[in-house]
């Protein structure tokens, strides 16, 4: 990494940028490109829900658990303190944890609407406004491990496409023998 600065002085003040440049590690394997359920909310409305849950939360770190569907974004306190609706045009349902600060800043950052997908409870979600994405990892939770069990199992019992098997002739089974004259050089 190297740090480089730019620095513009005005006959009143002194502005300095700081800068870095380096290499980044490929971030956009993080990106999930199937999603089970996607909703479009107003983040001011999203940002007075999580700003009313934050004042019941017993410490600093505040989880949020957030339950999409039926046209609405509950987001509550995982100890039942409190909970908030958000009106949103969802489709699908979907439940993860997610910390409370992580998800403010999220919000603040993408401004005005947004556009929220989840795959489940332990994959990424993807924030999206204005051509810009946000991927923001999800907590554990036992509900949501549960339900990754579930979801495994469900592969598992699901019986296997039967492939009829390919039929080879003799004509196509014996490879074909190339005959190759030999050079006999004469003295």
């Amino acid at each position: 990494m190297k740090a480089s600065s730019l620095i513009l002085d005005t006959e009143a003040i002194r502005y300095k940028w700081m800068s870095v440049s380096g290499n980044y590690p490929d971030y956009e394997k993080l990106i999930p490109n199937e999603f089970n359920t996607v909703a479009h909310f107003d983040t001011i409305e999203a940002i007075k829900a999580i700003s009313s849950l934050k004042v019941l939360a017993d410490s600093k770190a505040y989880p949020l658990d957030l339950t999409i569907g039926d046209g609405k974004i509950v987001l509550a306190n995982p100890d039942d303190k409190g909970q908030a609706d958000i009106p949103a045009d969802t489709d699908g349902q979907g439940y993860v944890r997610i910390d409370g600060k992580y998800l403010a800043d999220v919000l603040k950052a993408c401004g005005g609407m947004v556009d929220f997908s989840l795959t489940n409870a332990l994959s990424p979600m993807l924030f999206s406004a204005n051509g810009y994405k946000v991927v923001v990892m999800p907590m554990v939770t036992d509900k949501a491990q549960k339900e990754a069990k579930a979801e495994a199992e469900a592969k598992q019992a699901e019986p296997e496409p039967v492939t009829e098997p390919e039929v080879v002739t003799e004509a196509e089974a014996k490879p074909k023998r190339s005959r190759k004259r030999e050079k006999v050089a004469v003295a």
